[in-house]
């Protein structure tokens, strides 16, 4: 099926989309929610969205060749329990009205990548969304074993680097360090700390340089470094870039058809669906 992809230029939703083309989808259009014009903040305080590294987001259009729609974030996690209802003024709804936008401009979509893992939080908010515009969540990254989810991640070719830091055992000197990098010391934060080793509990964020998916690769040439609490346990600080440009790549790194593991339930499903057409 024809599908727009959710990015944040997180690992997650860059490696979701490598999942996408593997199981045979077709993504068209790319979609970003960011930091109101008015707000003078990197990053809002939301349950949903990644807003560190929003200013180069619009990157992500040229990398992949694709159209990118942007919405600013006007609402605030009014409705906080797991059960979401459609609530005018939720940050939920800016969402809605993004893929709204998206489907009027492109009415033969019928998926949506987002690159959940653990939280049903988001899980709940962007399927119901989807149920009201009739569109098919896909994610599948959800509730994969996180050791070896980051592990696939770096075997496929995504070149994330940490933007940002908030936990026990991470410093702002990781800041800029790719998750291959990193790998071992996340593994070791887990087994001492219980950190979420692909930062679902808010431990870090990534901001994607590069995969095979991009025809053209970010080269990040300037940042300042933001020390937003400098907190004696866990010193939360994150990255700003300043200056950032486009590489083209050689035409050999660019896969058409990723090469990445996928799970044997993931099988089982595509066989499902692939029987059940036309009932």
């Amino acid at each position: 099926m024809k599908v727009v992809a959710l990015i944040s230029g997180g690992k997650d939703s860059c490696f979701n989309m490598l999942h996408c083309i593997a199981n045979n989808h077709q993504i068209i259009a790319l979609a970003n929610l960011r930091p109101s014009a008015s707000s003078d903040k990197d990053e809002l305080d939301s349950f949903m969205y990644q807003t560190v590294g929003h200013d180069a987001i619009e990157y992500y259009s040229e990398c992949m060749n694709l159209p990118l729609y942007r919405r600013e974030i006007f609402g605030s996690p009014l409705i906080q329990d797991y059960d979401y209802r459609e609530t005018p003024g939720d940050e939920t709804e800016d969402l809605f009205l993004l893929l709204k936008q998206v489907k009027e401009s492109h009415p033969e979509i019928e998926g949506v990548s987002a690159g959940a893992i653990l939280s049903n939080y988001q899980r709940v908010r962007v399927e119901n969304v989807c149920n009201r515009l009739g569109l098919m969540s896909l994610a599948y990254l959800w509730r994969r074993d996180q050791k070896e989810l980051l592990s696939e991640m770096i075997s496929s070719g995504i070149n994330a680097i940490l933007i940002k830091v908030a936990a026990i055992g991470l410093k702002p000197t990781h800041l800029g360090k790719s998750i291959e990098e990193m790998y071992s010391h996340l593994c070791n934060l887990n087994e001492k700390y219980d950190v979420h080793i692909c930062g679902e509990g808010g431990e870090y964020e990534t901001f994607t340089l590069d995969c095979p998916l991009f025809v053209k690769k970010i080269i990040v040439h300037d940042v300042e470094t933001v020390l937003h609490s400098d907190n004696a346990v866990a010193t939360v600080a994150y990255l700003r870039f300043k200056m950032l440009t486009l590489e083209d790549k050689p035409v050999s790194t660019i896969a058409t058809t990723p090469i990445i593991k996928i799970p044997s339930w993931q099988d089982d499903i595509n066989e499902f669906m692939s029987a059940t057409q036309g009932w």
